[in-house]
């Protein structure tokens, strides 16, 4: 058994993505080496901590996460497989922000 993250507003019939917890801590990484000093933070620090328990994110935190998440997927330093995850996840943040929603995260076993 192992533990993932559902997010909200995803490509799937039910509207979530799913992810291994190690797939998105990695993602700090690449935030943390691709954006900007003064735009990382926030970001890298809320990727860092994936897996620690449920998060909900107001929609304008959302949309700016859904920017950097952007510039991440498309950074030319940023390999493949965490590229795809990071232009998923953007896709789903721009999802949320655009119907003024949270964006949620829940912690799951499967």
């Amino acid at each position: 058994m192992s533990t993932h993250i559902v997010t909200s507003h995803g490509a799937d019939f039910f509207g979530e993505d799913r992810y291994e917890i190690r797939d998105l801590k990695s993602l700090s990484d690449y935030a943390d080496g691709c954006l900007p000093v003064l735009e990382r933070g926030a970001l890298v620090r809320f990727l860092a901590h994936t897996g620690d328990g449920d998060q909900d994110l107001p929609a304008d935190q959302a949309a700016e996460f859904a920017g950097l998440l952007r510039q991440v997927a498309t950074h030319r330093f940023t390999r493949p497989k965490p590229a795809a995850h990071a232009a998923l996840l953007a896709a789903a943040a721009a999802r949320a922000a655009a119907d003024g929603e949270s964006w949620t995260w829940t912690v799951t076993a499967s």
